[in-house]
């Protein structure tokens, strides 16, 4: 029991970083004339935070303990 809860909270940790990653202020730090890698800045940050996310909530799930 006490395993799941402790996932849940996690996963809405998780949540809430979405929520700040994909927020206003944080965006437009990011929103500028350059390239990454010959992408545009923006476009890089938001793939590069949703692999982020992906990967932490995967992690999060599939752990035993």
């Amino acid at each position: 029991m006490r395993d799941t809860d402790a996932r849940g909270q996690r996963l809405v940790a998780l949540f809430i970083l979405g929520c700040l990653l994909f927020n206003y202020p944080i965006l437009s730090l990011f929103n500028v004339t350059a390239d990454a890698f010959g992408v545009p800045v923006l476009y890089a940050y938001i793939f590069a935070a949703w692999a982020l996310l992906v990967a932490l909530m995967a992690y999060v799930v599939e752990s035993r303990r």
